[in-house]
């Protein structure tokens, strides 16, 4: 066992630890990551990467049903799921050794392997080959990411699937059963769906996306049905039962029981942060079941030692993660100025359309007590939206007083239009300098101006 002294020693090289490491090396850090499986984590392998790249397969295949009302005739469309699996590969390689190239470009030493903290300025590093290795760092970020989260008393099999298993299918199911709204579960609803897919959602609360606008719930509610999505809301789970030729789920709506049958079924119950308990206790670090707690500059309890993205909790999204490990590096490294703020995180449900939302909805702000202003815009109103095809949706501003505190965006790119939005959001920009924002014409970005 050798020992090696770093400026700074994370531990997971998803999102967050990427851009923490990168960040700190660029300002002067020496840097070391960890990195157990896969380069670029969750977001890369298991989630963000690929399910975009399986959605932009499927919204191409809808679009040809738009080309003969813009006069171009094309032959007869098939699905090939082979090639689409193939196009997921390669998305997940590249964003892979993407990751890998920008931290070894900004001088992060990479290790393949386990890593244990072992105190607050110690790690273990076990190295593929099985060596092992003390490092000491003056600080250490944890960024171990998350895991799928399971009701209790199910397990998955060839046949009871989580996101993660799904994303290992290589044959499209006839008939699937979507265990939860949210994100995950509409996302991978809408490439089945759009692909002839069979596909029935059956989800506890009353609302597929419980936390968005009521408006951009009803309107993708609206638009899965149209696909042909058989939805079951406030509908609890019982009971799977596994067939030699698919699944039974039995469930209970209203104090009413129904049965459902399919090929198999996708637990889309959320996902939890991955603690690794013994190295917490050990350094007597503060968590509890929702993730690690850290302060504003994302600091545990022990000085020294941060943690960034899901294993903290909350809205688990890569680009929070990203501008967690960004302020970590700043602090430590920097010059301060790059801070992080929850209530400025956007958040993209990546239907068909979009759901997109930054800051507040308007029942947030209600339920704050807030006296609020809302301007809703229709995407009809817009005539790129008209002349492009771009279906219903619209954009709803939530102004506390003068103040931008909330926008609600559901339509197509809606999650390239809320960029901007969150930008306005987290400034706290008032009506006049909305008014002052000049916006290219023609444009979509111009349902932004109308606010």
């Amino acid at each position: 066992m050798f020992s090696d002294t770093y400026d700074l020693i994370i531990i997971g090289a998803g999102p967050g630890g990427h851009a923490a490491a990168e960040h700190a090396a660029r300002w002067g850090a020496r840097v070391a990551v960890i990195e157990k499986n896969q380069w670029g984590g969750t977001c890369t392998h298991r989630g963000c990467i690929p399910t975009k790249a399986l959605l932009a397969c499927s919204r191409q295949f809808m679009n040809l049903k738009k080309l003969k009302r813009l006069g171009i005739s094309t032959g007869e469309a098939r699905v090939d799921f082979a090639a689409i699996k193939r196009h997921q590969r390669q998305m997940v390689t590249l964003s892979a050794k993407g990751v890998q190239q920008s931290l070894e470009d900004a001088g992060v030493e990479l290790k393949a392997g386990e890593g244990h903290v072992i105190s607050s300025r110690e790690v273990e590093w076990m190295s593929l080959q099985g060596q092992r290795h003390c490092l000491t760092a003056d600080n250490i970020i944890i960024a171990w990411g998350s895991e799928p989260l399971l009701p209790h008393g199910f397990q998955t099999s060839h046949r009871i699937l989580t996101s993660d298993g799904f994303l290992a299918l290589e044959t499209l199911p006839e008939a699937i059963i979507i265990v939860g709204g949210g994100f995950i579960g509409i996302e991978i609803a809408t490439f089945l769906a759009e692909l002839g897919v069979r596909v029935t959602i059956v989800e506890l609360l009353d609302g597929l996306l419980p936390h968005e606008d009521r408006e951009a719930d009803d309107l993708i509610r609206h638009d899965l049905i149209r696909l042909g999505v058989a939805i079951h809301t406030s509908t609890r789970m019982e009971a799977i039962e596994e067939t030699s030729s698919g699944v039974s789920l039995k469930a209970n709506q209203n104090a009413k029981h129904i049965e459902l049958t399919a090929d198999c079924v996708l637990m889309c119950t959320g996902r939890k942060p991955l603690l690794h308990t013994e190295e917490l206790n050990r350094c007597s670090i503060l968590y509890d079941q929702k993730g690690i707690s850290v302060d504003d500059r994302q600091m545990t309890n022990v000085r020294g030692i941060y943690a960034v993205g899901d294993v903290t909790g909350g809205i688990m999204l890569a680009h929070r993660a990203i501008q967690q490990g960004r302020s970590v590096a700043s602090h430590l490294y920097g010059d301060r100025s790059v801070t992080y703020r929850e209530d400025a995180v956007p958040s993209v449900v990546y239907t068909h359309p979009n759901v997109a939302r930054v800051g507040l909805t308007e029942k947030q702000a209600g339920a704050l007590g807030l006296k609020v202003e809302t301007k809703r815009v229709e995407y009809g109103a817009n005539i790129m939206a008209r002349t492009e095809l771009k279906g219903n949706g619209f954009l709803k501003a939530v102004f506390c007083g003068d103040s931008l505190i909330g926008v609600t965006i559901v339509g197509d790119d809606a999650g390239e239009l809320i960029a901007s939005m969150s930008l306005a959001v987290a400034n706290r920009m008032g009506k006049k300098e909305l008014k002052n924002w000049i916006i290219p014409h023609p444009s979509l970005s111009e349902i932004l101006h109308m606010l």
